[in-house]
């Protein structure tokens, strides 16, 4: 730490501030025992200070930081949503042949609480996701190939937001971005998905499966973050919701 530096200035006035009102105290008092006595009690009450400083203001300083790197996390997250996310719930929603089972506890609207996304976040945890199209059927081929140029094109996009060291303190949603990458790498591996192995098929539905469990859960989280904190955005993704096929981005009157 260079001398010039204004925490030891700060420090060096201090220290001086503090002999001048013990010598101030002496002068006008003229009792040298009592302000050894009180020396001592301010110096026995250092520790505590620290504590104090430690337990209290540090972590008032830690969660502070932790909410702003959430906050830019969620950034992070909404930008994954825009750019590739909510595609992907509706392409793949498509597919999900029980999907009517949870499709009404997915009708977000502006008059939702915290406790709906509560009860809707437990109802989509237990849900038995079923991703099968019928093998080899052309229209679930053509579903694979709408979905290999889909993710292939945003491979750099997903890219960069791995590389956020701050993922590391968002668990679900990296297992979210590993999960969409692995299916993009294993359905661009293939250079043809018109006549694979049934059993290469299923391994790919299933991959398409773990993929939009993690998806939904981790959309319902967003739009709560939402709801809570940017109004206007809320509006827009509920004008956008993947699972409502009456949403339409227009406002009527």
């Amino acid at each position: 730490m260079k001398w010039n530096d204004w925490k030891v200035k700060f420090g060096l006035i201090l220290m001086v501030l503090a002999i001048l009102f013990y010598t101030a105290d002496y002068i006008i008092f003229k009792d040298a025992k009592s302000v050894l006595f009180y020396i001592g009690i301010d110096l026995a009450f250092i520790p505590v200070e620290i504590l104090i400083l430690v337990l209290v203001v540090e972590s008032a300083i830690n969660k502070k930081e932790k909410e702003m790197m959430m906050e830019k996390l969620n950034m992070v997250i909404g930008a994954f949503f825009s750019e590739i996310g909510t595609d992907l719930l509706r392409d793949i929603s498509y597919f999900d042949p029980n999907k009517n089972r949870i499709i009404k506890d997915l009708q977000v609207n502006m008059d939702w609480t915290q406790n709906d996304f509560i009860k809707t976040l437990n109802t989509v945890k237990s849900y038995d996701y079923d991703i099968s199209p019928k093998i080899g059927h052309e229209q679930s081929i053509e579903f694979l190939k709408h979905l290999k140029i889909l993710l292939v094109s945003k491979r750099e996009f997903m890219l960069r937001l791995l590389e956020n060291p701050n993922l590391l303190e968002h668990e679900s949603f990296t297992d979210l971005l590993w999960a969409v990458f692995h299916l993009t790498e294993e359905l661009d591996k293939r250079q043809q998905l018109d006549d694979l192995p049934k059993s290469d098929y299923e391994h790919l539905y299933f991959d398409i499966q773990r993929a939009y469990s993690i998806l939904v859960y981790e959309w319902l989280q967003y739009m709560e973050h939402l709801m809570d904190n940017y109004p206007y955005l809320f509006s827009l993704a509920i004008r956008t919701n993947p699972f409502d096929d009456n949403a339409q981005i227009e406002l009527e009157n």
